[in-house]
């Protein structure tokens, strides 16, 4: 019985100990460099030999940016229940670009992208994107180019219960992390309303979006990771109101 207890105990002790470690590593995980200067040179160098000669540089940087992102579900699942289910490659974009119909024939994105969202990237929820390109680093929340319905149902919401979607883009944590609300707009506003509606500027949106630029530095920094979470948590109340409406 004694030797039963002290291995319990023993066997507890390590467990704690291993989720400490884990703890610890998942807190000094970062954006490595090399996966910057990697998307740099494929700026200049967008064609297929040197993305082939470049391979392993590429497979290398992909491994790191999976690992990044493992980590980052984890800490927003802290305040989303709704994407702790989610792993890396239901939410990575492919590097390859669509090329069949655009003008610019350049084969390869040069960014690397993930859109950490309850039932995957192209679920059309609301959820947490990050974006990370040289110069043009950002991150952003909400929902962009939604469906038809979708659309259809968000702005009616804003219109029977204006005040109601007002209190989620005026929150405080919300408006000092992203400004407020962004996304592209009609200029009139939209078929079916009145327009002498007092809010009829918050129906003229086509995406409806929390939005925030970021520089390679920040990007780069040890402490970038603890810095997203807290982003993405200003943006998670408006994610689940959004995604409440268009599941109605």
């Amino acid at each position: 019985m004694k030797k039963e207890l002290i291995f319990k105990l023993f066997f507890l002790k390590k467990m704690v100990y291993l989720l400490f470690k884990r703890i610890k590593s998942h807190n000094k995980m970062k954006v490595n460099k090399e996966l910057i200067d990697f998307l740099e040179e494929l700026k200049e160098n967008n064609y297929k030999e040197w993305f082939d000669l470049n391979r392993n540089r590429y497979e290398q940087a992909k491994k790191d940016f999976l690992e990044f992102v493992n980590v980052l579900i984890h800490r927003i699942s802290e305040f989303d229940s709704s994407v702790s289910y989610l792993k890396p490659k239901d939410c990575i974009f492919r590097i390859n670009r669509d090329v069949r119909f655009a003008k610019d024939k350049s084969p390869y994105k040069t960014n690397f992208g993930t859109y950490i969202v309850k039932g995957g990237k192209k679920s059309g929820n609301a959820g947490y994107y990050l974006h990370i390109e040289p110069n043009n680093c950002f991150i952003a929340g909400g929902i962009y180019e939604p469906s038809p319905n979708d659309l259809k149902a968000i702005r009616t919401e804003i219109y029977e219960n204006p005040q109601t979607f007002k209190s989620y883009i005026e929150n405080t944590d919300f408006v000092n992390a992203f400004g407020g609300l962004s996304g592209d707009k009609l200029t009139n506003l939209p078929r079916g309303y009145d327009k002498s509606f007092e809010f009829g500027d918050l129906l003229k949106y086509k995406n409806f979006i929390s939005f925030k630029q970021l520089t390679n530095n920040e990007v780069l920094s040890d402490n970038f990771l603890e810095k997203l979470a807290n982003y993405f948590n200003a943006t998670a109340l408006f994610n689940g109101y959004l995604n409440e409406i268009i599941a109605k």
